[in-house]
């Protein structure tokens, strides 16, 4: 019986063995397609960039990432060791350069993952993994450029420069709020919808006189109101807790009364000692209120460039989100961060803002920057204004900025 059941066994063990080599003879290896300029290079992303020699090529390549080549292979050494993955025997890797070029790509087209995959020749599935994963690499990289001033000598240059671009004292930046519109996300019921009847997360930001971002808070849900917003974010608990090292009050050229340093916003926001908001309904033209007004909009400007600017290159922004809240937030976070490198980047600066991109003034006339031509297609949209009672001594405060700009800081042309 004993011989019988090892003749059984062996027997058995054979046959598996058998049907194991039988099931290897059926598998069907899987093919890998690839665009041609990557066929023959292991490190496909790199002929991308030695094989644009020529002008057209060069242009091609700015716009197909918004940025040069030498900014394209800065990033790739900052964020390579974050979003480096190796090559295993069931497929060929990815390379780093592939993953920050589909990245770019979806940033600055917002093209659909079936239109990515058919250009890259990669799965959406693996497409709708490295686009979260490098944008969160892009914020951890380029996280030194967008960085709020922690010194009172770091704020008094951002407040001359806005006193001599924009004619506007005892400033350290213009701040605002939009809405980022989303798809529907899964089981949230209504904690993203806003009065506006859609999805969305709140981009809220402050920014310096040069166009850059100083300060970017991204995520908060769109039910809550512009109020809510602001104290949700960390810069108000700094200004609340005294904690923004802001420097002493000083008063306006040609007067002797100390103001603070303020922050310009719109009639979003609540009036209080730091930040400034318009005063509220019609006015004469050449009265006080009107003038102040009319300043005060035309050094806050320049947050409104700076949202217009990012949505009109980076086209992601043009429509809705079609991805959950906590990815979304990290897409917008990216764009916030290239936003300043490419601003402050040699070779970039003039592909992402050639002349003309800004608003500009002459003479008190307004001439449009380019960005405004596709303003209508942002999904970037004003949040809700609430009015509030603003304490007495901000009023003060705004009636000082409203007298100095009828007198030692008059404009030729500010009463047209």
């Amino acid at each position: 019986m004993s011989d019988q059941l090892q003749i059984a066994s062996a027997a058995f063990i054979v046959m598996c063995e058998l049907a194991k080599k039988r099931e290897k003879k059926n598998v069907r290896k899987r093919r890998w397609w690839m665009s041609q300029i990557y066929r023959d290079n292991e490190d496909r992303g790199s002929n991308m960039i030695n094989s644009i020699k020529n002008d057209v090529n060069v242009f091609h390549f700015q716009n197909f990432t918004r940025m040069s080549s030498e900014d394209f292979e800065k990033i790739i050494c900052l964020v390579g060791p974050l979003i480096y993955k190796q090559n295993t025997n069931m497929r060929p890797a990815i390379t780093v350069q592939i993953r920050l070029a589909v990245t770019l790509r979806f940033l600055a087209t917002g093209d659909s993952y079936s239109s990515l995959q058919y250009l890259f020749k990669i799965s959406k599935q693996i497409i709708s993994t490295i686009i979260p994963e490098v944008c969160s690499a892009l914020v951890k990289v380029l996280k030194t450029y967008v960085k709020m001033p922690s010194t009172p000598n770091e704020w008094l240059r951002i407040a001359e420069r806005f006193g001599t671009m924009w004619n506007y004292p005892n400033c350290i930046g213009a701040m605002d709020g939009k809405h980022v519109v989303l798809q529907s996300p899964i089981n949230s019921g209504s904690e993203f919808y806003n009065y506006k009847s859609f999805f969305s997360i709140v981009l809220f930001a402050l920014v310096d006189a040069d166009y850059n971002f100083l300060f970017v808070d991204v995520g908060c849900q769109g039910r809550i109101s512009d109020g809510g917003v602001f104290k949700n974010s960390e810069l108000f608990r700094k200004i609340e807790r005294g904690n923004l090292n802001l420097p002493p009050p000083t008063p306006l050229p040609g007067k002797n009364i100390d103001l603070p340093y303020v922050i310009l916003s719109d009639e979003a926001f609540a009036l209080t000692t730091n930040v400034m908001k318009p005063y509220s309904g019609t006015h004469d033209v050449g009265s006080k209120e009107r003038v102040f007004n009319y300043r005060l909009s035309r050094a806050r400007r320049t947050v409104e460039n700076v949202f217009g600017i990012s949505s009109a290159v980076f086209r992601v922004l043009r429509k809705p989100l079609l991805l959950e809240p906590e990815r979304a937030q990290i897409v917008v976070m990216a764009i916030v961060h290239l936003h300043n490198f490419l601003r402050q980047s040699k070779t970039s600066k003039n592909i992402y803002n050639p002349p003309g991109t800004f608003d500009r003034e002459e003479e008190g006339q307004i001439i449009h920057g380019s960005w405004r031509r596709g303003e209508n297609a942002s999904s970037l949209l004003p949040i809700r204004n609430i009015p509030r009672r603003p304490p007495l001594n901000a009023q003060e405060i705004r009636e000082q900025f409203a007298d100095y700009f009828l007198t030692d800081g008059s404009l030729p042309w500010q009463n047209a």
